[in-house]
């Protein structure tokens, strides 16, 4: 069915708001990182060692905390809206951010990451949310934005982090608290509701839950396969975060300065393929090709980290890495196209678990093989021995969709 022009124009404020609402939750884990040691040696956590167990212990509770919410939070969203929860996610979000910059002990830090993981709905609504106010054939050119958006946060926030760093440890906690109360009163304004009494659904605690989620989604022809591949996709590319910093200072002895420059290079490149270049592979290839291209292209960049020996060679691999970026949103269109309308916010809280699964998983395996292949006894020494883990598991998604393709199912 045709749009209107007036459809359109009414799409535009709302989407540029969603896409904001990225933006700034982008933003707001990166303020945050460059204070987060000083800040845990502040309340008691010990050494810089310790300091640093404890910063990956309030990473993975958080994770864990959305992977077992999302679900639930998708579902609500498909039941009262996408409204009431964005708006109650970007509140819970700016408070959590003033709760952790008056923190004076590490439990009240680890309470917020708990509370902070339950209602971190953002991405899953805000996946929803585009997938009601888009055709199909155009949502992964959406979720594209959003990827986008979330890398020009990704770019933006540890800039800011070290400008108001210099204010104080706390300081970068109370502006990213400050960005989130502002966009919650943007979008009080101008977000409209997307769930009509058509596409409402009950609520349901049995669907409401990872495993619950997970069978009922799963149900559907084709996706129980697609979201195996996000899963193995999302531990591979979270290789990057996992191991970046310490794959830098081993193999090309980086200090920060140079591990901060090439992750806002990978930001740069990652926003422009997010933003622009998808498109082109999206209108000439479609969503089944262009999903398959971009896995190649992450393959090609993590055994290229595998191997390389010379700092110009990262630099060259840093764009193909971000071309692997299309991936993900080609995956997300085919799945949005697969569920029913009324099951938007359930795929999307389902999407949201398996990404915080992965981001649980990844850190662990990754730093564990890390350390294999670099301690003193290792039988061979190979720093990037992660990102060629990550490349195999990869070459499995390839296989599992290339089977899909011969079955005729990703149609």
């Amino acid at each position: 069915m045709p749009v209107s022009r007036d459809h359109i124009a009414k799409q535009r404020l709302p989407l540029l708001f969603v896409l904001l609402t990225m933006v700034i939750d982008s933003m707001g884990i990166g303020i945050i990182v460059p204070v987060m040691p000083n800040l845990l040696l502040e309340v008691g956590a010990g050494s810089l060692g310790s300091a640093a167990v404890w910063g990956g212990i309030l990473a993975s509770v958080f994770a864990i905390m959305q992977f077992l919410c999302s679900p639930t939070i998708g579902n609500i969203s498909d039941r009262f809206g996408r409204r009431p929860v964005l708006l109650i996610s970007l509140l819970v979000m700016g408070v959590d951010y003033l709760i952790m910059g008056f923190a004076h002990a590490v439990w009240l830090l680890f309470l917020c990451r708990v509370i902070g993981g339950i209602t971190a709905s953002t991405p899953a609504t805000v996946a929803a949310y585009i997938a009601d106010i888009t055709e199909p054939e155009k949502r992964a050119q959406r979720f594209g934005l959003v990827g986008a958006a979330f890398g020009i946060g990704f770019i933006i926030g540890p800039l800011l982090g070290a400008v108001f760093a210099e204010f104080g440890t706390r300081a970068p906690f109370f502006a990213a608290a400050g960005l989130s109360f502002a966009n919650l009163v943007l979008g009080y304004f101008v977000l409209p509701e997307t769930v009509t009494d058509q596409i409402r659904r009950p609520f349901d605690w049995a669907r409401a839950n990872p495993l619950g989620g997970l069978l009922q989604i799963g149900s559907l022809p084709g996706l129980r396969v697609l979201l195996t591949v996000l899963l193995f996709a999302q531990i591979a590319i979270n290789v990057y975060p996992a191991v970046w910093a310490y794959y830098g200072a081993e193999r090309f002895g980086w200090e920060p300065r140079m591990i901060g420059l090439t992750l806002a290079a990978y930001g740069v490149a990652f926003a422009i393929t997010q933003g622009w270049v998808i498109r082109i592979f999206l209108n000439r290839i479609g969503e089944e090709r262009t999903l398959l291209l971009g896995l190649f292209f992450e393959v090609v960049a993590l055994v290229g980290y595998g191997f390389i020996d010379q700092i110009w060679m990262l630099w060259a691999l840093i764009p193909v890495s971000a071309m692997g970026g299309i991936a993900t949103p080609a995956l997300q269109g085919i799945m949005s196209r697969t569920a029913l309308a009324n099951q938007q916010g359930e795929l999307q809280g389902v999407v949201s678990s398996i990404n915080s699964l992965a981001y649980v998983i990844s850190p662990l395996v990754m730093t564990a093989i890390f350390y294999e292949f670099v301690k003193p006894n290792s039988i061979v020494y190979a720093p990037g021995a992660p990102f060629l883990f990550s490349a195999v598991i990869l070459v499995i998604s390839l296989f599992l969709l290339t089977g899909m393709a011969r079955q005729g199912r990703t149609g």
